[in-house]
């Protein structure tokens, strides 16, 4: 599997689990979902992932978004 479809499932997870988390332990949780949109906003625009980076490092597959 490529970064960039790695990337984007490990985002959707984490949104999913900060979403679960919000509504069943504490309300504090958005944070986290908005933690994660707003590194995807920024990601679109620079090209500057973190997740991106890590995997990279560990020989995951390049794809097209995250060279």
């Amino acid at each position: 599997m490529a970064i960039d479809r790695i990337v984007m499932a490990f985002a959707g997870a984490v949104i999913l689990v900060s979403l679960a988390l919000t509504f069943y332990v504490h309300p504090n949780f958005w944070w986290l979902t908005a933690f994660v949109g707003v590194n995807l906003f920024q990601a679109a625009f620079t090209g500057f992932c973190p997740l991106a980076i890590i995997l990279k490092k560990i020989g995951a597959k390049p794809g097209q978004a995250f060279n």
